[in-house]
């Protein structure tokens, strides 16, 4: 189950209370505050606090106090251009907090983005959850033959079927025997009276990395833009993508001039070499131009190519 029972009646606690505050809040964002997103099979993403808005963002850039007399045009048009001209110390001056559940060879590729604070759940302190991510029937794909870290076509028939059977049963294995070398059951009830069971810091390592993890995960506006740009990006491996998709709906809901300038000029836009720049003007001013006599590698030819829609030239 994504959450708990235990985390389901602490989620209910919280939303039952209404706080006044003089301090920004956003509407549309307190409707989910402290809800989990479901993502994957077993995992979520939920806001747990957050702290300014869009106004914020505009307030920092003008160095004044409150919203002034500038028209919300002004506002998301100073947003855009901030965004534009790569000025990012206006959007660190607003902060969120997650709570997410996910597995734990998605948290090895998060944890890569250094500039969070993360406190994660220990497993030397408390017994990991049965609960492992086995992908969708969809989701197996073969190695590509290009891209060395990505997956290409869909595995069929016997052999997808294969891996399923095996994905279960070697997770499922692992943590039968990861209960016996505790000698504690999930509930915490215990096994065998007469034996002492391995320190659970020790027993976690026979746990595959498809198991379940949580943490709580705070980043500045800024920094998760940065790694939404990364993750939410279509070559993104999909279990981490699902994650950032999940949070660029939250970022919408807490920050929409933010968002909207982020998705025109970040997630829709495109970043030009010199050489490519010039491969572009060339092309606009009628030439025909191969990638022979481009002055760019076959890889950033194509990439550039797919950038233009002209992936056929």
């Amino acid at each position: 189950m994504p959450i708990t029972p235990e985390q389901r009646d602490e989620i209910d606690r919280l939303r039952a209370v209404t706080a006044t505050t003089r301090r920004a809040t956003v509407p549309a964002l307190e409707e989910i505050l402290y809800q989990p997103l479901d993502v994957l099979d077993h995992g979520f993403v939920r806001v747990i606090d957050y702290m300014g808005d869009d106004a914020a963002v505009v307030q920092a850039a003008r160095v004044s106090y409150g919203k002034g007399t500038k028209k919300v045009s002004e506002d998301s048009g100073l947003i855009k251009y901030l965004m534009r001209h790569r000025h990012s110390t206006p959007f660190e001056m607003c902060e969120i907090k997650f709570h997410v559940k996910l597995p734990i060879f998605v948290a090895r590729q998060w944890i890569r983005h250094r500039t969070a604070n993360v406190n994660e759940y220990s497993a030397r302190y408390s017994i990991l959850d049965r609960e492992f991510y086995v992908p969708a029937p969809e989701q197996l794909g073969a190695q590509a033959v290009v891209n060395r870290q990505g997956r290409g076509d869909v595995l069929e028939g016997e052999e997808a079927a294969d891996v399923m059977r095996l994905l279960r049963e070697d997770s499922k294995r692992a943590y039968n025997h990861y209960e016996e070398m505790l000698n504690h059951r999930e509930d915490g009830t215990v096994i065998d009276p007469s034996r002492q069971g391995l320190a659970r810091e020790l027993a976690r390592m026979n746990l595959s990395l498809n198991y379940y993890t949580q943490w709580y995960w705070k980043v500045d506006l800024h920094n998760l833009l940065h790694f939404l740009s990364l993750r939410a990006d279509a070559h993104a491996q999909y279990e981490i993508r699902v994650y950032a998709d999940a949070m660029l709906d939250v970022v919408k809901r807490w920050v929409p001039a933010v968002f909207e300038s982020f998705t025109e000029y970040r997630m829709g836009g495109a970043h030009l070499s010199r050489t490519g720049l010039d491969v572009v003007k060339r092309l606009l001013a009628g030439e025909p131009v191969t990638q022979e006599a481009s002055g760019l590698s076959k890889r950033e030819w194509r990439e550039l190519m797919d950038q233009l829609g002209r992936s056929d030239s």
